[in-house]
């Protein structure tokens, strides 16, 4: 492979008629549309998205500020609530459509319903509200790739907390860190996760952080136990089980403005000291469903998977906002690709249907070298037929490994979006 293999191709790939004629955006012709519309008036395109997609609470009339350049602001006379947008949204029409379906690193597969991701959203909520936490208080999530998770995030979406948060492979440094910078009052995390056959402890790494200093403003640490061991609480810790014991599951949500800080995420800090990036609420929640709506052509019937983290902001608008706004069934996966071998993924796919696959080229090569060692793991080794549109994020992808993921995982027919934005943009650009 050469530097001119990698970067010239001139091949194009159309996708297959009956893709077109089913897809959110049919054709040419209809794209068109949406770009003369955004061309035109982009204020109005954008408020017409608004008004069509996300449920307002007090609906906004102005719909963009330039006053103060370069923070800009969206209907922001506006009031909602993302975890209304994400569960509430669906309890009348499909309550009972699973909303996820956990495959835990040891294959045990649990799936929970819209309705019953929503108890469980508001007893943990109501469970945060008895902490003495206040509307815009940050708190920091260190939790495994899980349903808990998503709840978490929602549940402070929910009572209009600000999460933040850390990939459960961070070190203790860097929860410090964002603890200190956000001046988190609330910590949530587990005792371990298990990937690759290994559990990993998490709650250790949160009680060296908090001895580093720097940590004053954390009133309370909230941690799920995972593992057989016994959890070991300090005086400010409580145990997941412990704050929703008796807890109501139902939790009126707290609708804010629209520029309300729904999360910040911090960038990783390969370039010097992480820097949080904060988004609102509106704005954030309306590019995550319109762009799952778009660029994925999510359609109600679709079983959705994305292999990203959480931690990173790929996980947060195509996992625990975008795919619960647009009320999809989704895959989260605590694994790696690798384990128990490297057809994990391709057995994931076959086992739930999935119709949509959305991962990173990095993953996607390593799996190539694995299908050459071991032709077992070859994605042609797996009934995958349901799949009908692919998607990469995170780096570019090179023509050889797009042309083995367009051949042997998509079969020829499913389009691929290779997808380019940054923790800054929220979504695809």
């Amino acid at each position: 492979m050469d530097i001119e293999s990698i970067h010239h191709e001139e091949r194009i790939f159309y996708p297959p008629k009956n893709v077109i004629e089913k897809a959110n955006v049919s054709g040419m012709d209809a794209y068109e549309t949406i770009c003369k519309k955004f061309a035109d008036n982009y204020e109005e395109a954008w408020a017409d998205l608004a008004k069509e997609l996300l449920i307002w609470e007090k609906p906004f009339t102005k719909i963009l500020n330039e006053d103060n350049p370069p923070f800009f602001k969206w209907f922001e006379d506006g009031k909602l609530n993302a975890s209304y947008n994400c569960l509430d949204r669906h309890l009348n029409s499909q309550p009972n459509k699973i909303a996820i379906i956990f495959e835990g690193d040891d294959g045990v597969v649990t799936e929970i319903s819209y309705k019953d991701l929503y108890h469980r959203v508001c007893e943990f909520a109501n469970g945060l509200k008895t902490l003495g936490l206040e509307l815009g208080d940050r708190v920091i999530i260190y939790l495994p790739m899980t349903i808990e998770a998503v709840i978490a995030m929602q549940a402070c979406a929910r009572i209009g907390l600000t999460h933040s948060v850390v990939f459960g492979g961070f070190s203790a440094k860097s929860i410090q860190e964002r603890v200190d910078d956000a001046q988190a009052k609330l910590i949530i995390t587990a005792d371990y996760q298990f990937r690759g056959g290994k559990k990993i402890p998490l709650k250790s790494s949160v009680d060296e952080a908090i001895a580093m200093g720097g940590c004053d403003s954390v009133k309370h640490i909230i941690a799920l136990q995972r593992g057989k061991d016994e959890l070991v609480l300090g005086s400010n810790d409580i145990s997941w089980a412990n704050l929703i014991h008796d807890q109501k599951n139902e939790c009126d949500p707290v609708f804010v403005d629209s520029e309300h800080p729904l999360f910040i995420l911090y960038t990783s800090g390969s370039t010097g000291t992480p820097k949080g990036v904060q988004h609102s609420t509106a704005g954030y929640l309306l590019h995550a469903m319109n762009s799952s709506r778009w660029t994925f052509d999510m359609q109600d019937e679709d079983i959705y998977w994305c292999t990203a983290d959480v931690g990173w902001i790929t996980g947060h608008t195509y996992v625990a906002y975008g795919p619960m706004a647009m009320g999809v069934t989704q895959v989260i996966f605590e694994g790696i690709p690798t384990f128990p071998d490297a057809s994990r993924f391709w057995k994931i796919i076959e086992k739930h249907k999935v119709s949509i696959f959305y991962t990173a080229p990095t993953a996607i090569r390593a799996l190539i070298k694995a299908s050459e060692v071991d032709m077992t793991t070859d994605p042609r080794h797996s009934d995958i037929s349901s799949l009908r549109l692919l998607g990469t994020v995170g780096e570019p992808i090179n023509p050889e490994a797009w042309m083995w993921y367009y051949k042997s995982v998509g079969n020829e027919k499913c389009p691929i979006v290779d997808t380019f934005w940054q923790t800054e943009t929220g979504g695809h650009v």
